[in-house]
Protein backbone atom coordinates (compact mmCIF):
# COMPACT_ATOMS: atom_id res chain seq x y z
CA UNK A 1 0.00 0.00 0.00
CA UNK A 2 1.43 3.50 -0.99
CA UNK A 3 0.68 6.84 0.50
CA UNK A 4 -0.52 9.83 -1.27
CA UNK A 5 2.15 11.76 -1.86
CA UNK A 6 1.99 15.53 0.51
CA UNK A 7 0.70 17.79 -1.18
CA UNK A 8 1.87 21.92 -0.39
CA UNK A 9 -0.89 23.36 2.32
CA UNK A 10 -2.55 19.54 2.70
CA UNK A 11 -1.45 18.66 6.09
CA UNK A 12 -3.73 15.84 6.24
CA UNK A 13 -0.87 13.34 5.47
CA UNK A 14 1.36 14.47 8.13
CA UNK A 15 2.44 11.42 9.87
CA UNK A 16 2.48 13.63 13.47
CA UNK A 17 1.03 17.29 13.59
CA UNK A 18 2.27 17.72 17.19
CA UNK A 19 5.72 17.62 16.03
CA UNK A 20 5.08 19.26 12.59
CA UNK A 21 3.81 22.21 14.37
CA UNK A 22 6.63 22.64 16.96
CA UNK A 23 8.80 22.02 14.49
CA UNK A 24 7.19 24.97 12.41
CA UNK A 25 7.29 27.68 15.06
CA UNK A 26 10.26 26.61 16.16
CA UNK A 27 12.51 27.22 12.76
CA UNK A 28 9.56 29.54 10.92
CA UNK A 29 7.66 31.91 13.62
CA UNK A 30 10.68 33.63 15.58
CA UNK A 31 11.22 33.88 19.29
CA UNK A 32 7.83 34.65 20.69
CA UNK A 33 5.41 32.53 19.49
CA UNK A 34 3.29 29.89 21.36
CA UNK A 35 1.27 27.30 20.37
CA UNK A 36 -1.66 27.07 23.12
CA UNK A 37 -4.25 24.10 22.42
CA UNK A 38 -2.83 23.86 18.99
CA UNK A 39 -3.26 27.35 17.90
CA UNK A 40 -0.46 29.45 17.04
CA UNK A 41 -0.33 32.27 18.92
CA UNK A 42 1.99 35.90 18.66
CA UNK A 43 3.20 37.39 22.02
CA UNK A 44 4.24 40.80 22.69
CA UNK A 45 3.57 41.61 25.79
CA UNK A 46 3.42 45.71 26.71
CA UNK A 47 5.39 47.67 29.02
CA UNK A 48 2.70 47.27 31.54
CA UNK A 49 2.60 43.29 31.20
CA UNK A 50 6.81 43.15 31.30
CA UNK A 51 6.71 45.41 34.52
CA UNK A 52 4.40 43.07 36.44
CA UNK A 53 7.08 40.13 35.70
CA UNK A 54 9.87 42.65 36.54
CA UNK A 55 8.61 43.11 39.53
CA UNK A 56 8.46 39.43 40.85
CA UNK A 57 11.89 39.03 39.26
CA UNK A 58 13.31 41.54 41.43
CA UNK A 59 11.81 40.66 44.66
CA UNK A 60 13.23 36.90 44.02
CA UNK A 61 16.56 37.25 42.41
CA UNK A 62 18.76 37.03 46.09
CA UNK A 63 16.76 34.08 46.75
CA UNK A 64 17.44 32.58 43.15
CA UNK A 65 21.08 33.52 43.73
CA UNK A 66 21.30 31.89 46.67
CA UNK A 67 19.91 28.47 45.37
CA UNK A 68 22.26 28.79 42.16
CA UNK A 69 19.15 29.35 39.61
CA UNK A 70 18.06 31.20 36.96
CA UNK A 71 14.48 32.57 35.94
CA UNK A 72 13.66 34.13 32.20
CA UNK A 73 10.87 33.12 29.40
CA UNK A 74 12.25 30.30 28.11
CA UNK A 75 10.23 28.09 26.10
CA UNK A 76 8.52 25.51 27.31
CA UNK A 77 7.32 22.17 26.00
CA UNK A 78 4.32 20.12 26.80
CA UNK A 79 5.06 16.83 25.02
CA UNK A 80 1.84 14.23 24.02
CA UNK A 81 0.20 17.72 23.44
CA UNK A 82 -0.06 20.67 20.68
CA UNK A 83 1.07 23.08 23.06
CA UNK A 84 4.46 25.20 23.63
CA UNK A 85 4.42 27.79 25.94
CA UNK A 86 6.97 30.86 26.80
CA UNK A 87 5.61 32.06 30.40
CA UNK A 88 6.50 35.34 31.29
CA UNK A 89 8.78 34.52 33.74
CA UNK A 90 10.28 30.68 34.85
CA UNK A 91 12.80 29.37 37.44
CA UNK A 92 15.23 26.87 36.49
CA UNK A 93 18.03 24.97 37.98
CA UNK A 94 21.22 26.84 36.81
CA UNK A 95 23.09 24.02 35.62
CA UNK A 96 19.85 22.70 33.93
CA UNK A 97 19.54 26.03 31.76
CA UNK A 98 23.16 26.20 30.66
CA UNK A 99 22.42 22.90 28.99
CA UNK A 100 19.35 23.15 27.52
CA UNK A 101 19.43 24.11 23.89
CA UNK A 102 15.55 23.51 22.78
CA UNK A 103 12.57 24.12 24.99
CA UNK A 104 12.31 22.83 28.99
CA UNK A 105 9.50 20.49 30.19
CA UNK A 106 7.28 22.06 32.62
CA UNK A 107 8.33 19.33 35.70
CA UNK A 108 11.75 20.90 34.93
CA UNK A 109 10.88 24.51 36.15
CA UNK A 110 10.36 25.47 40.30
CA UNK A 111 8.52 28.31 39.37
CA UNK A 112 5.97 29.63 36.50
CA UNK A 113 4.44 33.26 36.81
CA UNK A 114 2.08 34.18 34.02
CA UNK A 115 0.69 38.00 33.80
CA UNK A 116 -2.87 38.29 32.23
CA UNK A 117 -3.39 40.73 29.10
CA UNK A 118 -7.04 41.65 27.85
CA UNK A 119 -6.39 38.95 24.55
CA UNK A 120 -4.89 36.51 26.91
CA UNK A 121 -6.35 36.46 30.43
CA UNK A 122 -8.69 33.59 29.67
CA UNK A 123 -5.97 31.32 28.55
CA UNK A 124 -3.63 32.25 31.47
CA UNK A 125 -6.65 31.92 34.20
CA UNK A 126 -8.01 28.52 32.78
CA UNK A 127 -5.75 26.49 30.03
CA UNK A 128 -2.08 27.29 30.99
CA UNK A 129 -3.52 26.56 35.43
CA UNK A 130 -4.59 23.05 33.96
CA UNK A 131 -1.45 22.70 31.61
CA UNK A 132 0.51 23.32 34.38
CA UNK A 133 -0.67 21.64 36.65
CA UNK A 134 -0.82 18.32 34.42
CA UNK A 135 2.51 18.54 33.51
CA UNK A 136 3.95 19.31 37.41
CA UNK A 137 5.47 22.47 37.32
CA UNK A 138 5.06 22.70 40.92
CA UNK A 139 4.12 26.40 41.61
CA UNK A 140 2.26 28.83 39.03
CA UNK A 141 1.97 32.43 40.17
CA UNK A 142 -0.79 33.78 37.96
CA UNK A 143 -1.06 37.58 37.73
CA UNK A 144 -4.01 38.56 37.01
CA UNK A 145 -3.79 42.78 35.68
CA UNK A 146 -7.71 43.05 34.76
CA UNK A 147 -9.01 41.63 38.51
CA UNK A 148 -5.72 43.23 40.26
CA UNK A 149 -5.46 39.82 42.10
CA UNK A 150 -2.41 37.24 42.37
CA UNK A 151 -3.48 33.54 42.98
CA UNK A 152 -0.52 30.94 43.52
CA UNK A 153 -1.36 27.17 42.74
CA UNK A 154 0.47 24.29 43.99
CA UNK A 155 0.63 20.91 44.23
CA UNK A 156 0.27 19.47 40.46
CA UNK A 157 -2.11 17.28 39.94
CA UNK A 158 -3.09 15.05 36.12
CA UNK A 159 -6.52 17.25 36.50
CA UNK A 160 -4.17 20.30 37.32
CA UNK A 161 -3.26 21.82 40.60
CA UNK A 162 -4.89 20.43 43.68
CA UNK A 163 -3.80 23.18 46.46
CA UNK A 164 -4.80 27.51 45.42
CA UNK A 165 -3.68 30.43 47.59
CA UNK A 166 -6.03 33.26 46.76
CA UNK A 167 -6.91 35.67 44.70
CA UNK A 168 -5.01 38.20 46.69
CA UNK A 169 -5.49 41.61 45.83
CA UNK A 170 -2.99 43.89 44.64
CA UNK A 171 -1.32 45.17 47.58
CA UNK A 172 -2.01 41.74 49.97
CA UNK A 173 1.40 40.01 50.52
CA UNK A 174 1.56 36.59 48.66
CA UNK A 175 3.99 33.95 50.55
CA UNK A 176 5.73 31.86 47.76
CA UNK A 177 6.43 27.96 49.44
CA UNK A 178 10.10 26.92 49.40
CA UNK A 179 12.50 26.38 48.27
CA UNK A 180 11.83 30.75 47.96
CA UNK A 181 10.42 31.40 51.00
CA UNK A 182 9.91 34.48 49.91
CA UNK A 183 6.87 36.62 50.60
CA UNK A 184 6.38 38.84 47.49
CA UNK A 185 5.10 42.64 47.77
CA UNK A 186 2.64 43.19 45.31
CA UNK A 187 1.58 46.23 45.44
CA UNK A 188 3.55 47.54 42.48
CA UNK A 189 2.16 44.80 40.44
Amino acid sequence: MSTAPHAAGDYSTVSDPERALKYAIRHFAGDRVEIIEGVITPRSPSWAHESAAEVVRRQITPRTDELDLVSGSGNLDLPGSENWYIPDLAVVPAELAAKAEGALLPDQTLLIVEVTSPSSAETDRVVKRRRYGQYGAPIYLLIDRQNRTCTLFSEPSRLGYASESGPHPFGAPVRLPAPFDVELDTARL
